[in-house]
């Protein structure tokens, strides 16, 4: 089966298709993309990112009703995150049931597939839903289940800022460990009233940002180069090559969304550029009114 196929166009270079730099341009910008979905993800697979010309991956919602199996086997390296529910896993002869309750308690499950392997999952005792993300990789790798304890969670922002961007960021795939995959892939976990992806930052590797709420009914803001965009339940942004990009979470809401970076051939996601003029506040002396 193959999965996610990326036209001609989108094999294209995003390097080259946006300029990256901190003051995106309209022309940028309107490529910018807020996918809202207001209701919940039909059962199957629900494909989101695959609307986003030239963003180099492609994102969707795969939600199964207890007892349904779904299999996939794919041209492309591919990630599969589980959001919720019990699933039992099956790829390369290997089989795992595993489980998550809550995306805002729980560090995540992830199987990391290369091009050419088969996964079946099924759905045990209640309806489950996962998160997929496919993109080109001519690497062979073994396929690997990041259990949560290989997450790295840590709180960043902390003692900086009176504590207004204090964040839980997990990150899954990254660098050194991940050097075979194209994707750098985590979660964020914002608190109420606080700000994340911040200060202000910008990379010339195109990203996804997926986002759900503590409560159905919750709501943040992102900023993506010079644009504002309200954030509600299950949205999903692209974001740019170039544009800058920090969110905040309204009081009351605590907010979780998966970031998904792919790696450029010659250009591998590192360390962002940050807005020089708001690189003061990570100084945890620095004087903040009040």
């Amino acid at each position: 089966m193959s999965f996610f196929a990326l036209s001609e166009p989108e094999k294209a270079d995003a390097a080259s298709s946006f300029p990256c730099t901190a003051d995106a341009s309209s022309a940028t910008m309107a490529r910018t993309m807020r996918i809202p979905h207001e209701r919940e993800f039909p059962f199957g697979l629900t494909e989101i990112g695959a609307r986003a010309a030239r963003s180099l991956m492609n994102f969707g919602i795969l939600r199964l009703k207890a007892g349904q199996s779904w299999s996939s086997r794919s041209d492309k390296e591919r990630a599969l995150i589980l959001l919720d529910g019990q699933v039992e896993l099956s790829w390369d002869g290997e089989k795992r049931v595993i489980s998550r309750e809550s995306l805002f308690d729980q560090a995540p499950w992830c199987l990391s597939l290369p091009a050419g392997a088969e996964v079946i999952i099924k759905a045990q005792g209640r309806d489950a839903e996962v998160s997929v993300h496919a993109t080109k990789n001519n690497r062979s790798f073994t396929p690997h289940l990041y259990t949560p304890e290989e997450c790295r969670s840590e709180e960043r922002g902390k003692g900086t800022m009176k504590e207004t961007s204090t964040r839980v960021v997990r990150t899954i795939i990254e660098d050194p460990k991940g050097a075979h995959s194209n994707f750098v892939l985590g979660e964020v976990i914002t608190y109420p009233g606080k700000w994340s992806s911040y200060p202000p930052h910008h990379h010339p590797q195109p990203e996804i940002y997926h986002y759900r709420f503590q409560r159905a009914d919750g709501f943040g803001l992102c900023q993506i180069g010079n644009d504002a965009h309200v954030l509600r339940q299950r949205d999903t942004v692209i974001i740019p090559p170039g544009a800058v990009h920090p969110h905040t979470a309204a009081p009351g809401y605590a907010m979780y969304y998966i970031w998904v970076i792919r790696h450029l051939d010659g250009n591998r996601y590192g360390t962002p550029t940050f807005v020089p003029e708001h690189t003061w506040v990570t100084n945890p002396k620095a004087k903040i009114w009040g």
